[in-house]
């Protein structure tokens, strides 16, 4: 059996944005005097004239790349999900995307993965609250891979964005040939009995859980819901119960967030009225 291969979806984003730059000059990183956590050390030592070290200072950052953002640069601002989305989150709200201006927050350390930094690091509640700011999209992606497509993918869109990472390794879940699409969800594994819908650290736990429920004559899909916000209202036919009973017969959501104001609030009221089947939300042990 081959060995997992494991890196944190922070690492992902640390050589994306340093391709991203190389290929846009008009890219440039705001940093929170968290360089080394947020990797982005790299992109100033590749491009330090469109790198910013702004200090322990984020609500000035969100300031500061607003301003950037009218005068036509794509600011990327780096720290941690719960500086990037609660110290920030009126200027966020105010200067960013009330104005719907092309700024993108890149949080890494989002959920419980910062452990050891203590609670004033931690954030569960960092999606529930950015997903309730207009003009704002949510992204959280499951892998490595998942993570350089998704960051390009933001960089691309124009709009407010808040990225979160992971400090932890996780295991690389796809290929580097797989393509993602912002606000669709991506099919890890498919399966007709029960649908799994998961997004960023639970994925890998979605397809473990797929794997323990074939063994038990179980047939699991596991969907990959990369981005809360915007999402479709309704999932793509081909993952939904059909009237005659094609498709999933039920669907579960591990999660990493708090279950109001995150993608139970919406995904889990959008399923439960439009399909027959059963819906429970599941907290990864």
């Amino acid at each position: 059996m081959s060995e997992v291969k494991m890196k944190a979806t922070r690492d992902g984003f640390g050589e994306a944005i340093v391709e991203l730059g190389r290929a846009n000059r008009d890219i440039v990183v705001l940093d929170c005097d968290l360089g080394k956590s947020c990797k982005t050390v790299d992109f100033m030592k590749a491009l330090p004239d469109q790198h910013f070290n702004l200090g322990i200072a984020e609500q000035n950052a969100a300031g500061v790349a607003a301003g950037l953002a009218t005068c036509g640069k794509i600011p990327f601002v780096a720290t941690y999900a719960a500086f990037g989305s609660m110290r920030m989150c009126e200027m966020i709200r105010q200067e960013i995307c009330y104005p719907n201006l092309n700024v993108k927050l890149a949080c890494s350390h989002g959920g419980m993965t910062p452990a050891s930094d203590g609670a004033s690091h931690q954030t569960v509640e960092d999606m529930g609250i950015m997903r309730t700011i207009p003009n704002m999209t949510v992204v959280m992606p499951a892998d490595y891979v998942s993570a350089k497509k998704l960051v390009k993918a933001a960089a691309a869109y124009v709009g407010p964005v808040y990225l979160r990472f992971t400090r932890d390794a996780l295991p690389v879940l796809y290929g580097e040939d797989t393509e993602f699409e912002l606000g669709r969800a991506h099919l890890v594994r498919d399966g007709k009995d029960v649908a799994i819908i998961a997004i960023g650290d639970t994925v890998h736990l979605a397809v473990d859980a797929a794997a323990e429920l074939e063994k038990r004559g179980v047939s699991a899909r596991v969907l990959d819901m990369h981005t809360l916000k915007p999402g479709r209202r309704r999932l793509p036919r081909e993952h939904r119960q059909g009237r005659h009973g094609r498709g999933p017969q039920r669907l579960e959501r591990p999660r990493q967030r708090r279950l109001r104001g995150s993608g139970g609030a919406w995904k889990g009221k959008g399923a439960a009225h439009r399909h027959s089947g059963p819906l429970r939300r599941e907290r990864p042990v």
